[in-house]
């Protein structure tokens, strides 16, 4: 009975089947409940088919319960370690910067300055 169980629970269930968007699990005789595709695991999921079969047993985190209309939310992928996290990845590393130290970015105030003392050197060549 739906009654029976409380949202941040974890279970063990069987998967009884599988839709694009989803897949079904049992979690007694008497209840099912579904993993959408988002809750498979961390990472895009194009095919659930890839990653469950009909019959596995799997670790289900239970996300909401309405008894109202008698549908029970899971997922797979909060009973899961996240990935961790590349530590040198090329995309988040700073280039190193050779020769001019001017180049990259300046704050507008750092710039400002440089203008001005640029176009009073201008201005003092003008004059002569």
């Amino acid at each position: 009975m739906i009654d029976n169980f409380e949202t941040g629970e974890i279970l063990e269930g069987k998967v009884t089947g599988i839709q694009p968007y989803g897949a079904f699990v049992a979690l007694d005789d008497e209840t099912q409940g579904l993993v959408h595709i988002s809750e498979i695991t961390h990472g895009y999921v194009k095919d659930i088919n890839d990653y469950l079969t009909v019959g596995d047993d799997v670790k289900v985190k239970i996300l909401n319960v309405d008894a109202e209309n008698n549908k029970v939310s899971l997922s797979i992928r909060a009973t899961q370690e996240p990935p961790k996290k590349r530590v040198n990845s090329q995309k988040n590393q700073v280039p190193e910067q050779h020769g001019n130290t001017n180049s990259g970015f300046n704050t507008l105030k750092e710039k400002l300055d440089e203008w001005i003392k640029q176009s009073e050197e201008r201005e003092q060549n003008y004059k002569k």
